[in-house]
């Protein structure tokens, strides 16, 4: 069992520690001094340190004899939000911010390596994977290009996030998908300008995309089966100067969210033919880009069933939920689930109205679960051997 007095004599560390990286925020692939940080602690608890997995990602290895490989993930990347908070360790990076609790992830895994490093009591070897760019960045596959498993070949890997509306010290961890798949469009709506006091000598392109948003809300409702959860949301609109020209181009932006990748495929299908139909309408050239961005996040059944098992040794067989819905977010950790077995879990951060929601000004980790969420990890290794 856990060394309870070792946990409670490192959480205000370890608070300093998350404290002093939300202070310093860096974005994607420009985590150069959250890296310097992490392998400074790894190499303070006589933790291997690997660089150049992503650019600014990194990989600490703690071996202890014989025995399987597990592989453990935080990401370290920040937003481009202005902080809005007014806590003493408040983003000190203008227009830059931790407001989705990586800065606390992180900060987890070094307090899992410390523990496991000092303890020892298991067999075999621990992959601790600092990861960049988790933000819409495709870090976790730039680390997996850059032979992140050939050179690590971890037998699991586990990941964790956590997560507002869920109490402290509760977790969440379901069998099959847990986060969206996520992609992302671009349209270009090419029409003939024009003076807008002779709109009959025009192509009108914003009237055309007026028709072509309001077209694609209808690909989920009446394309996609209703018992397969998909989102389709039309996030930007770009067209005009000036109040008495028609513009000759609109640009229009947005993603998708799935669980199937059949619904990927028709919703990436429906959109084209929706442009095409409207492009031909109007007589106008609509052209679109659609990009793959991340898959869903999807737990293996015997990975979820071990999180559970050590999330309830920790927390207790009530705190631990298998039955919540899962997220139309998305979480790029889905391209390491793709390459190994593993299992990504939420742990509770506490209340909204207490600490914020997720990607808001007002956000802030709840540093009581630091502890929690190493103490989670640590069970994880320590009974891989059982």
């Amino acid at each position: 069992m856990f060394d309870d007095s070792f946990f409670a004599d490192s959480h205000p560390k370890w608070t300093e520690w998350r404290r002093d990286l939300h202070m310093h925020p860096e974005l994607a692939y420009k985590e150069h001094r959250t890296s310097e940080f992490v392998a400074e602690k790894l190499e303070q608890m006589g933790i291997t340190v690997h660089r150049g997995y992503g650019g600014t990602g990194l990989v600490g290895v703690l071996k202890n004899g014989d025995g399987p490989n597990i592989g453990l993930r935080a990401d370290m990347d920040a937003l481009s939000i202005s902080e809005e908070t007014q806590t003493p360790y408040r983003s000190t990076t203008e227009g830059v911010m931790h407001a989705c609790g990586h800065d606390g992830h992180t900060t987890i895994l070094l307090a899992a390596a410390e523990y496991l490093a000092l303890t020892k009591r298991f067999s075999g070897t621990v992959t601790f994977i600092f990861q960049p760019a988790e933000e819409c960045e495709a870090g976790a596959r730039r680390m997996i290009e850059d032979g992140l498993f050939a050179d690590h070949p971890v037998n699991e890997v586990y990941a964790l996030h956590n997560w507002p509306g869920l109490a402290p010290g509760e977790f969440s961890v379901r069998p099959g998908a847990q986060m969206a798949g996520f992609d992302t469009f671009d349209i270009v709506i090419t029409g003939r300008g024009g003076h807008a006091a002779m709109p009959h000598e025009c192509n009108d392109s914003i009237l055309a995309a007026g028709q072509l948003v309001e077209a694609l809300q209808s690909v989920v409702s009446r394309t996609v089966d209703p018992q397969s959860p998909a989102v389709l949301s039309v996030t930007q609109i770009h067209a005009g100067d000036a109040y008495n020209v028609l513009p000759q181009t609109v640009r229009l932006g947005g993603c998708t969210r799935f669980f199937d990748k059949d619904v990927k495929r028709t919703l990436e299908r429906r959109i084209g033919e929706i442009c095409a139909g409207i492009g031909t309408q109007h007589g106008m050239d609509i052209t679109l880009n659609y990009k793959t961005m991340y898959p869903p996040t999807i737990n293996h059944q015997a990975s979820q069933q071990k999180a559970l098992a050590a999330a309830s040794l920790i927390a207790g067989d009530s705190a631990v939920h298998s039955d919540q819905n899962p997220s139309m977010a998305s979480e790029d950790f889905a391209f390491m689930l793709e390459q190994v077995p593993g299992a990504y879990l939420w742990i509770g951060n506490g209340a909204v109205s207490d600490f914020g929601a997720l990607h808001s000004p007002h956000f802030d980790f709840n540093d009581a679960i630091l502890p929690i969420g190493a103490r989670f990890f640590a069970s994880l290794v320590e009974a891989a051997n059982r």
